[in-house]
């Protein structure tokens, strides 16, 4: 039996059945897509059961009904889902790069990043995209017969490249790398098996970072509606929003607070979803790419909002920054979070050996064997951004006695 093949993939999709292979050669599946192989592995890799437990922008003991990583994780591949079939692009690839775009993310949310990035500076850094990379390709220990889940090249370069090129045409560190270079990580691993840095990725890597764009827009609305940082009435003062809530007004005068906010967020994602839709297929059709590769070869991203939406997505996140992100509720239990992680990785770097089970004793053999201090701290940042909120908690508590309430 053969994988079904999409009937409506174009010219210009990513074609699981000329993939460019794995790091470790393995059989072809009779019944599943290269693309889908690696979906079903993201899924069923622990780092992405434990997205279940880290923070979105709450944490847990907000509410049961807030957004962790992993209902994030979940919006993201539906919509990345929805704009691939709708443009003709391999949808299981779209939805793979979606499920294993957050995997890198530490605890606590971008606090977390922030305490890691900061600590891991004398130890080459931190990087959650790259972190997601040491994830699948060593970190998780699943397979016998390789570290990491072994996914397809088009995997993988889509998981470093979906936010574009890390590398100019002159093999520089692009703009967002200028300051701090690549990620050692990533430039380490492409040395084995190069994902052409300096190129975009697929269309399909594209799809998946613009539905990140779009869920999180959504769905930090909502969370923030939910949690009482705005009101409605306030989102009618945002551009775009304020149109929809003045629509809404119109259409369903006096509707209730629950259905109005559902109201607002499903059209929200249905005019940036329509958005993209539309200006990607004019990109598409001006550019006329015949293949992936040709795809990867322009000189600009052909998945992308028009110049309105685009406008609109940076006033919605400017107003996210200011009243949710940098709310005093939000950035009090952001500043205790930070406590815990920065006083649990000082410890840790100064007492590896007190981490549990594998991790200690992979301390010990590094400290017998007369390790550096790069490797100690590398091990030491795999084990911190590995934690879930509740773990990072419940270690804070065993070393120290007690842990906050964040609350």
């Amino acid at each position: 039996m053969q994988p079904i093949a999409y009937l409506n993939r174009a010219a210009f999709a990513a074609d699981p059945g000329a993939s460019r292979g794995r790091l470790v050669r393995e059989p072809e599946s009779p019944t599943r897509t290269e693309f889908q192989r690696d979906r079903d592995r993201i899924i069923h890799s622990a780092a992405f059961r434990r997205l279940a437990h880290k923070t979105q922008v709450f944490v847990p003991h907000e509410g049961d009904h807030y957004r962790t990583r992993l209902t994030h994780t979940i919006e993201v591949g539906q919509i990345a889902r929805a704009l691939s079939r709708s443009l003709g692009l391999d949808e299981d690839l779209a939805e793979s790069l979606a499920l294993a775009h957050d995997l890198g993310h530490t605890p606590f949310g971008h606090t977390g990043e922030d305490v890691l990035e900061e600590l891991m500076a004398p130890f080459g850094g931190f990087d959650h995209n790259a972190q997601a990379l040491r994830i699948v390709t060593r970190l998780e220990r699943r397979y016998a017969g390789f570290d990491g889940l072994n996914l397809a090249w088009e995997t993988l370069e889509g998981l470093v490249k979906h936010n574009g090129p890390l590398l100019t045409g002159e093999g520089k560190p692009a703009p967002k790398y200028a300051a701090r270079g690549v990620p050692g990580a990533i430039l380490e691993f492409d040395a084995r098996f190069p994902l052409g840095l300096a190129s975009f990725a697929s269309a399909e890597a594209q799809t998946a970072a613009i539905a990140d764009d779009i869920a999180y827009n959504a769905h930090d609305i909502d969370d923030g509606l939910r949690a009482g940082l705005f009101s409605i009435d306030d989102l009618r003062e945002v551009a775009f929003v304020g149109d929809i809530v003045r629509e809404i007004d119109r259409v369903y005068p006096g509707l209730e607070s629950a259905r109005f906010i559902n109201e607002i967020i499903r059209r929200v994602i249905t005019r940036f979803v329509e958005d993209v839709i539309g200006e990607s297929a004019r990109r598409l059709a001006q550019a006329a790419p015949a293949s992936a590769a040709q795809v990867r070869a322009l000189p600009r991203a052909v998945i992308a909002f028009s110049p309105a939406l685009q406008a609109a997505d940076k006033a919605v996140k400017a107003y996210l920054f200011a009243h949710m992100y940098r709310h005093p509720r939000v950035m009090a239990i952001r500043g205790e979070a930070a406590d815990v992680l920065r006083r649990l990785t000082l410890h840790l770097l100064e007492n590896p050996a007190e981490m549990p089970g594998d991790w200690g004793q992979a301390a010990s053999r590094m400290e017998r064997a007369g390790g550096d201090d790069a490797r100690r701290g590398r091990l030491v940042c795999d084990y911190i951004a590995g934690m879930t909120d509740r773990f990072a908690l419940g270690e804070h508590r065993r070393i120290f006695g007690s842990a906050p309430e964040l609350r």
